[in-house]
């Protein structure tokens, strides 16, 4: 058992020297075809890998980026956080009103598969410019896969767990919080990967339309003063902050809602 036990520990350093590589090759690859795209497409286009570093290491030193990436992560955390909690909660009650969540599943499938440029006109009627707008953005393109993750989660859940919640005379609260939160764990980070993309695409986009804050503006503004640097610049920017959000998201559903998360038998 031991001898077993230790197999993992002596491949790790291996197998994160593999990733480091593979790591190195990958950054490697994309330069290159950044600059391939660069070459082909023109300086009026797309800047280069370098142009695009130099302009952002003279950025990023002054207080104007980091005021609109502060507006952006500002948005992006109420937005991701009501979507969070609204689409784990709601989940959690549709799935277990078996009747409510076939009846809501359709019909959340169909609105998330409307286009949502189409509510953007209605959603600036509402919110108005600002702060709310990149809110309400960032969370009705986050918030129902949330929801039907979580949903499709109880909905499988062993019926065993629910009889014995009812059997110890468990509220609803304790239900969920002690059995169905644990049960359906790896579900609910999935969704909230997914939600976590969607909602920061969502943020993005009413920053273009809705705002003169944030990354979105800059890259809209970018545009319009035909500042390439700016713009390729700024979609780097946003491009390494999913990839380190979703590295970090995808480091937690490995530890807690991955196989390795199960309790060892002795």
């Amino acid at each position: 058992m031991s001898a077993t036990a230790d197999v993992p520990a002596r491949t790790t350093p291996a197998r994160r020297r593999s990733g480091s590589w593979d790591g190195l090759i990958l950054l490697v690859l994309a330069l290159l075809a950044w600059q391939g795209m660069h070459l082909y497409v023109g300086e009026a286009a797309l800047a280069s890998p370098v142009k695009t570093l130099t302009f952002l290491a003279g950025f990023l030193r002054g207080p104007v980026f980091w005021g609109h990436f502060a507006a952006t992560l500002a948005a992006f955390g109420w937005a991701l956080l009501i979507g969070a909690v609204g689409g784990i909660v709601i989940g959690l009650v549709l799935g277990e009103r078996r009747f409510a969540g076939d009846v809501a599943e359709p019909i959340l499938a169909g609105l998330y598969a409307i286009p949502k440029v189409t509510l953007y006109p209605m959603i600036l009627l509402i919110f108005g410019l600002g702060m709310s707008a990149k809110v309400a953005f960032g969370v009705i393109h986050g918030i129902i896969p949330i929801i039907l993750f979580t949903m499709g989660a109880v909905k499988t859940i062993s019926p065993v767990l629910l009889r014995a919640a009812r059997a110890m005379r468990l509220t609803r609260r304790q239900t969920a919080l002690e059995v169905l939160v644990p049960a359906v764990l790896p579900e609910i980070l999935t969704g909230l990967r997914i939600g976590f993309s969607l909602t920061f695409l969502g943020v993005l986009i009413g920053e273009m339309f809705a705002s003169q804050r944030g990354l979105g503006f800059l890259i809209v503004n970018g545009i319009n003063l035909h500042n390439v640097p700016m713009t390729t610049g700024m979609i780097l920017v946003i491009v390494l902050f999913a990839l380190a959000a979703n590295g970090l998201l995808l480091w937690l559903h490995r530890r807690f809602g991955g196989p390795s998360a199960t309790p060892e038998h002795a």
